[in-house]
């Protein structure tokens, strides 16, 4: 199986789905009453905080350089 690297930006996204899917599960069951807007502030945020840690994650990994054993190209970058 090839690794990849993680990302944890896509996992907020992710997560931040999940829930609103969650929410609007609950709703369609009759488990609650959910309001039509409810959602849109939930993935907007959700949105943001997977944003905000791509950001966070790629400057962390511009600080630290390129990883050992890492494939380097011919501009001197690391693969992605």
């Amino acid at each position: 199986m090839l690794r990849h690297e993680f990302r944890p930006g896509r996992l907020v996204a992710g997560a931040a789905f999940t829930l609103a899917g969650i929410v609007y599960a609950g709703d369609a069951g009759g488990l609650w009453e959910t309001p039509w807007f409810a959602v849109i502030p939930m993935v907007m945020g959700g949105l943001c905080l997977a944003g905000a840690t791509g950001v966070l994650t790629q400057s962390i990994r511009r600080r630290r350089g390129p990883r050992r054993g890492a494939p380097v190209e011919a501009g001197g970058e690391t693969a992605s």
